[in-house]
């Protein structure tokens, strides 16, 4: 990072190491974070709820002393970071992006999350932008509005994690948490040329209510590059006596890249068949030439995915179902149709119909660690479409394809999120129109630092670099990150 860079353009790992050696100061960090959310977020509506300008900057004068004093320090210390508003964070209310909490009262105390982030020594500086419920992979609502792409402010920033991803563009913040069953890491990552990781089941606890052994949604970390998620992973990632799924931690702060000669690539261009935009296509593929260029083996492959939409789709309705009955008896009237539709279907889903997609699952996740045994990583496209425009709900249709459910455009994730491995996106390069595209990396279960590995090789590989989207003397780029 070049010394005149603004402080907020900083990588949040460098971030990190400046205020560990007294370099920067955790408020002058602070104080150009916020600086940047005054100028950036009336015009993108990334964050929507945030702590008093002097409690944030009394946090990070308290982590300025706690260095002064020679303390231990989590990784994360002193870094700005804004939490999805599906997450409780003491002293801010949780509304779930839903008219019928709009009024919620400032939560009492952290969730899980807030409690690691505090813990690895990040300052939480407010809420960001999120569907209502985390319904779909577009951000918008009834209480804070929709989320804008800061590449783009015509488009989407994509969703559920849409605020996360937005203020991770526009420099907002420097790391973002999100959550993911359908794409809501993966799609507002691609949209927004930033980086997202669905990790394993279990990597990071939560503490949500229901079925705590269901690996089908999880939380995990955002951030501008593959380092810089490895390093939020480091704070977030580990045991907790409230998540039975809890994975032991591996080391991901300070990893270095995998060499990329002889990386083997199982690629798939469309996920089974999915209706591609044809210029996803031509940045996938000329991704693809690149990645060939720099060493890697690829070969056209991907595990069986027959009846894998049914499986996802009855899983995901009956979570709904699970986690949302008592919502709609209450506030039926409040919330938008789909959430009302998922939450009726997901209640008529029979016991043979769960077990059949359930056992589909299992299937599938065999089938890609099988595949994974030849190759070291599964690389298809992170969405079919770029950021759709603003004054659409879903996307309805694709190459001629047309669509009757909000999560069908969502299948280049929830097809992924069926083989219940690892994924990764990571930005892949832009449209002719200047919008970003992203690749989407699977990996070996379990094996989140060895994917962030080949993540941090991919963006080496392609010069990824940090760049100012909302900078009107920047021309975007129309090839390559």
């Amino acid at each position: 990072m070049t010394p005149d860079a603004p402080l907020w353009a900083w990588p949040a790992r460098e971030l990190a190491a400046a205020i560990r050696r007294r370099d920067v100061a955790a408020r002058e960090v602070m104080r150009a974070h916020l600086d940047r959310i005054a100028e950036t977020n009336p015009r993108v509506g990334a964050i929507v709820a945030m702590v008093p300008e002097r409690e944030a900057l009394a946090a990070a004068d308290a982590a300025d002393r706690a260095v002064a004093r020679g303390e231990a320090l989590g990784p994360l210390h002193g870094l700005p970071t804004a939490v999805k508003d599906l997450m409780d964070v003491a002293g801010l209310p949780t509304t779930h992006g839903s008219l019928a909490h709009a009024d919620a009262p400032p939560a009492a105390r952290d969730s899980v999350l807030a409690e690691r982030l505090r813990r690895a020594g990040a300052i939480i500086l407010g809420k960001t932008n999120t569907p209502e419920a985390g319904l779909g992979v577009l951000s918008f609502n009834e209480v804070f509005g929709v989320t804008r792409n800061p590449w783009a402010l015509d488009r989407h920033a994509g969703g559920s994690s849409g605020g996360a991803a937005a203020a991770l563009a526009a420099g907002m913040v420097p790391i973002a948490d999100g959550s993911d069953s359908g794409g809501s890491i993966r799609y507002p990552a691609a949209f927004c040329r930033v980086v997202g990781l669905r990790p394993s089941a279990g990597r990071v606890p939560s503490g949500r209510a229901g079925d705590a052994w269901d690996p089908h949604a999880v939380l995990g970390p955002m951030a501008r590059d593959s380092r810089d998620a490895a390093l939020l992973l480091e704070g977030i990632a580990g045991l907790d006596d409230r998540w039975p799924l809890g994975l032991r931690p591996e080391r991901y702060a300070g990893l270095e890249p995998r060499p990329l000669t002889g990386l083997r690539i199982a690629w798939s261009a469309d996920l089974g068949g999915l209706p591609i935009d044809p210029e996803i296509r031509r940045v996938h593929a000329e991704a693809r030439r690149r990645l060939e260029d720099l060493g890697c083996v690829v070969t056209d492959a991907e595990p069986p995915l027959d009846g894998v939409d049914e499986a996802w789709e009855t899983i995901e309705l009956f979570n709904f179902f699970a986690y949302g009955r008592e919502d709609v008896a209450r506030h039926r009237d409040l919330l938008r149709p789909d959430y009302v539709r998922n939450v009726e279907e997901g209640a008529r889903i029979t016991a043979d119909r769960l077990a059949r997609a359930y056992a589909r699952r299992t299937e599938l996740h065999r089938a890609t660690a099988a595949l994974l045994r030849e190759h070291d990583v599964l690389i298809t496209p992170a969405t079919p479409v770029p950021a759709p425009p603003v004054d659409v709900e879903w996307v309805r249709e694709i190459d001629g394809v047309e669509f009757d459910r909000y999560f069908v455009w969502q299948r280049c994730a929830t097809r992924v999120t069926a083989m219940a491995h690892p994924a990764l996106v990571t930005p892949a390069g832009f449209t002719a129109d200047g919008l970003p595209v992203g690749l989407q990396l699977v990996g070996r279960h379990r094996e989140d630092a060895a994917l962030l590995r080949i993540g941090a090789a991919v963006e080496d590989g392609f010069g990824h670099r940090i760049l100012d989207p909302l900078n009107d003397d920047l021309d975007p780029p129309t090839l390559g990150p």
